[in-house]
């Protein structure tokens, strides 16, 4: 945070000379050599630099300086005025035409599609950004690829959105583009800030930081970065962190008039405040979040401050006029505006207000919205399609270090080859003794290079397996929800825990050391610990596991995981009636050539055979999984129930 606060105190600091400097630029312009792209070359300029580009772009006789003039004033003022920076974007594309540019036309229409983006016209931003992917270069796709991601994001299709931040994230790698990486960084954090992995988001965006601050150009970008990294603090109720960069983001987006920005780290600088309880000072950053909006003329940062400013009134008390703010925003929204996301916000906002002001069928209308539109937005496939997108980026970021240590190693070894010829031309005999030792360590290099690729492809795979099924957990979770039935009910959710044991083997597998069998101590204790917890009896049951550290072969472990979640469910639902505390203990040992598994409860005792209202399937995949491992039962129900199953040992490799 030290950086953070050393760059807003130069921001600061700068404001005050800059008006000493305007004479200097003017008198650089004059020549072609002297100019400097901005927030590209530069972020040292004031007012005066841009009111030198107008005069002098015309004067200017290169194309493309004069080109990348009117590009950066469009770029520029359409931060602030839209009007204005659509007023370039055209005379620019005047130009471009006349002149059969084809390079700086496409240039221009991703600006005039960032302009249309800011005055909600997305449809025909998207057609443009289309049209241009064919004329720019390869170097200008990252941030074409950023445009057409925004669009889909507008539109609450946040998978859509990711993959365009994919493809600018490739293009940036493979042309070393630090600024189009950072783009793409900030983006991710920003959508998985949206799909709530909070977690995921501050870690890509501060990522995007220290590649911008790298750069050392404070510019839009960067500026956004901030108030992203910022929203992920305030989720993760770090609102101290969150001030901070909100801050930073405000005093850049006053130096340069980045209204835009300035409502976002407005809007959620009233979350933070709210969420300290700090009612008066949240309602001015809402008012201020208003202010910019309108400046800029935006109805997507209007429609969210007086969303933000309804929010501080339901904290208020006042309801009335928390009704007025939040219809005020979702009427600046209209029928066609795209973003289901905060507009699910507004509507849940606006449910409250009513609840609050006992307009209770006008509440239930509102709730209803807000269902119907977040459904939309936090959808099973856009959830699945960021996770994996993340797991693609963390694989491919592997790869490049792989392909990166390949290189070095393959340098290295050309260096000792060149080393032995030259030995070898001198110390002949020497050389021969040499050959059959390097060829030896080559081989055993070689064995120790495809083992450990083998190894990282077994335990990738063990993880996609694992990921997979808690994927299938989460929708059988997600099914369960809208289930009235109990007994239905009941059997989605032992489906779900066996899914889980299953998992827990393949999460065992590739984070152990052994990649062909199981530790069943610890994976017991694991399993019986989330089982307790899934049926909310962790102050009730105590879990023990009587055993020395014991591994099994993965194909005798799933199908033993699976006996204990079963017998361990059913003492749960069985054993503890009425709140009744209890222990249960879980064993399994060699006994000469068997192995025996002892699952034993101090409960009121409960035969294996008795439904108790239940679908019996439990015991019968008990039953079907003994005979699979040729094992045989025997039941105790004297003190408890205690359940020992013998079959015949498999050792680990």
């Amino acid at each position: 945070m030290g950086i953070i606060f050393q760059k807003t105190v130069f921001l600061l600091a700068f404001t005050v000379v800059n008006g000493g400097l305007s004479f200097s630029q003017n008198l650089e312009l004059y020549t072609e050599k002297s100019y400097k792209r901005v927030f590209v070359d530069t972020d040292n300029f004031g007012a005066s630099y841009l009111d030198i580009l107008e005069n002098t772009y015309p004067e200017v006789r290169q194309d493309s300086i004069r080109f990348s003039m009117l590009n950066d004033l469009a770029y520029y003022w359409h931060t602030r005025n839209l009007s204005k920076a659509m007023d370039f974007t055209k005379i620019g594309l005047r130009l471009t035409a006349n002149g059969k540019n084809k390079l700086w036309e496409g240039r221009f229409q991703v600006t005039e599609a960032a302009i249309l983006l800011r005055m909600e016209k997305l449809d025909e931003a998207e057609k443009i950004l289309k049209s241009a992917m064919t004329k720019v270069q390869e170097q200008d796709l990252p941030h074409l690829y950023t445009q057409l991601g925004y669009v889909y994001e507008r539109r609450g299709i946040l998978g859509k959105a990711a993959d365009y931040a994919l493809e600018a994230l490739k293009v940036g790698e493979k042309l070393s583009d630090k600024r189009a990486i950072a783009m793409a960084y900030s983006d991710l954090s920003n959508l998985f800030w949206k799909q709530e992995k909070y977690d995921a988001g501050l870690e890509y965006g501060l990522k995007s930081l220290a590649l911008y601050e790298e750069r050392g150009i404070n510019d839009l970008d960067y500026d956004f970065t901030l108030f992203v990294v910022a929203s992920n603090y305030l989720s993760l109720e770090e609102h101290e962190k969150a001030l901070n960069y909100l801050r930073h983001s405000i005093t850049i987006g006053e130096r340069y008039g980045f209204y835009n920005n300035l409502s976002d780290a407005y809007i959620v600088m009233l979350e933070v405040y709210a969420n300290l309880n700090e009612l008066e000072e949240a309602e001015k950053a809402g008012i201020n979040a208003l202010k910019y909006a309108e400046l800029l003329d935006n109805n997507f940062m209007v429609m969210r401050s007086w969303l933000s400013l309804g929010k501080v009134k339901n904290l208020q008390g006042h309801y009335s006029l928390a009704i007025d703010h939040l219809k005020q925003s979702i009427t600046t929204a209209t029928d066609n505006f795209g973003d289901a996301f905060h507009l699910s916000m507004a509507y849940e906002a606006l449910g409250r207000a009513y609840a609050g002001n006992h307009q209770y069928k006008e509440a239930y209308r509102a709730f209803a919205q807000y269902d119907t539109l977040k459904e939309t937005v936090f959808t099973a496939e856009a959830d699945n399609r960021i996770s994996l997108l993340r797991t693609e980026f963390e694989v491919a970021d592997k790869e490049n270090k792989i392909r990166s240590q390949e290189v070095f190693i393959s340098k290295q070894q050309t260096t000792q080859k060149l080393i032995i010829v030259i030995t070898g031309l001198l110390f002949l005999l020497l050389l021969l003794a040499y050959k059959t030792i390097q060829n030896k360590f080559k081989v055993n290099k070689i064995l120790k290079k495809q083992n450990e690729e083998k190894e990282f492809l077994l335990k990738e795979i063990h993880h996609r397996v694992k990921n997979n099924l808690e994927i299938v957990s989460s929708l059988l979770s997600l099914q369960a929800a809208r289930i009235d039935n109990v007994d239905i009910l009941s059997a989605m959710n032992e489906s779900q825990h066996r899914v889980q044991s299953m998992g827990l083997i393949h999460q065992k597998l590739y984070t152990g050391e052994n990649l062909a069998a199981v530790e069943m101590k610890s994976y017991f204790l694991k399993l019986g610990e989330y089982i307790i917890d899934a049926y909310g009896a962790s102050d009730l049951v105590e879990l023990n596991a009587d055993m020395k550290p014991l591994e099994l072969e993965v194909d005798m472990a799933i199908p033993v995981g699976l006996i204990v979640n079963e017998l361990f469910t059913n003492s749960l639902k069985y054993a503890f009636p009425d709140g009744r505390k209890g222990k249960i203990t879980i064993s399994l040992k060699e006994v000469g050539s068997k192995l025996r598994l002892d699952v034993i409860d101090n409960g009121i005792g409960k035969p294996l055979e008795v439904q108790n209202n239940g679908t019996g399937f439990g015991t019968q995949l008990i039953e079907l999984l003994t005979k699979q491992l040729d094992g045989k039962i025997l039941l105790n129900v004297n003190k408890g129930t205690a359940i020992s199953i013998q079959f015949q040992l498999t050792k680990a490799a």
